[in-house]
């Protein structure tokens, strides 16, 4: 997807994103070759301990996979799960008793103070500690009882996008080893995704239409949903565009009053429950005059002002947010290109944050 760069030459704007984003089937491939057997054997270890409720802890791009494991477990595995608020720990000291539970912090890096300090604090309360980072020496790695390396090597651009779908896909595997599946359902997604990064050219058209935009809104349901948060995520910290991401039943709670016939609103309809979960939002939205680029399938699309058309057909519903935030990290990436603007290296961002 990128291009090297001349001796002598600055580098071209977005050029690290571009090619860390080239770089996803091969990590997916990686993930399947190489780290889903050591998967499958901790997520064994952990089965046999039979824990009894999911806690989730993570920030940024790494809470939206947290997001997406949060319905895996409830639909795949049918437990409880929740996404904690670590500062009932590190700020208000809070000890709950987490005997039995299955706490699991999703980190880039693993380096963030707070993920450390509660991660710490739920192994001394009793939790099976379990961190899935891109950093197997992290801090957060040495405090876990258990480790998932996601196996996405380096990546230097801020915008994170290889170490998302690797998450997911670790993710997606850990679940699936815990109820004693194989996993092959993810057997395809690499060389869906390889099709998908190949259509540049279709989502740079879609880009023109948010080169001037001043707010989006990007709505789902179901598994899609963290796909929307993560794209909205995408958006802001590379484009600036203020960009608001809700559930579809959320979006008729309230939100649905801000949206008129200049409202650019990009939907994820995820091929299955969750986007026949969605059509009612999107006759709504229809009814309203939006502006409706949907990122699903053909029908959906065929429905809308514009979209992208995923290849899905046949694929199971639980993978497929691998593949829908594909071409919505390369809309950010256009979008923020057409704009004048380089998202190796948003403003004000740091590649790890500290947070406590």
């Amino acid at each position: 997807m990128s291009a090297p760069t001349p001796t002598g030459q600055q580098p071209m704007p977005g050029r690290i994103m571009s090619g860390e984003m080239a770089e996803q089937p091969a990590v997916l491939r990686r993930i399947l070759d190489e780290g889903a057997p050591r998967i499958r054997r901790i997520a064994e270890q952990i089965a046999a301990r039979n824990p009894r409720f999911v806690l989730l802890t993570a920030r940024g791009t790494s809470d939206n996979a947290a997001l997406y494991a949060k319905y895996l477990v409830e639909v795949v595995l049918g437990k409880p799960a929740g996404l904690t608020s670590m500062s009932t720990t590190t700020a208000y000291g809070a000890r709950p008793d987490l005997t039995d539970c299955l706490v699991v912090t999703v980190s880039q890096s693993g380096g963030s103070p707070d993920l450390v300090a509660s991660t710490r604090a739920a192994r001394e309360a009793g939790a099976i500690t379990l961190a899935v980072t891109n950093n197997a020496g992290s801090p957060l790695a040495e405090v876990s009882e258990f480790h998932i390396d996601v196996l996405a090597g380096p990546e230097k651009a801020l915008p994170a996008t290889k170490t998302y779908t690797a998450e997911l896909l670790a993710l997606y595997l850990f679940v699936e080893g815990l109820r004693g599946g194989d996993g092959s359902a993810a057997k395809i997604v690499p060389e869906l995704a390889e099709q998908i990064l190949a259509r540049q050219d279709e989502v740079r058209a879609l880009a023109a239409r948010y080169r001037f935009a001043e707010r989006l809104v990007l709505t789902s349901r179901g598994y899609g949903y963290p796909t929307a948060k993560e794209a909205a995520l995408k958006l802001m910290e590379t484009s600036y565009i203020p960009a608001l991401s809700f559930s579809g039943a959320d979006l008729l709670h309230g939100p649905l009053a801000m949206v008129d016939n200049v409202s650019p609103v990009i939907a994820i309809v995820t091929e299955g429950k969750g986007g026949e979960a969605l059509q009612p939002v999107l006759d709504r939205l229809r009814g309203r005059g939006a502006d409706l680029v949907v990122i699903g399938n053909r029908e959906s699309v065929d429905a809308a002002s514009a979209g992208f058309v995923l290849p899905t057909e046949g694929v199971a519903e639980e993978v497929q947010p691998i593949l829908e935030i594909l071409p919505l990290q390369m809309l950010a990436y256009e979008v923020t290109i057409a704009r004048g603007q380089d998202p190796d290296a948003p403003r004000a961002l740091a590649k790890v944050t500290e947070t406590r």
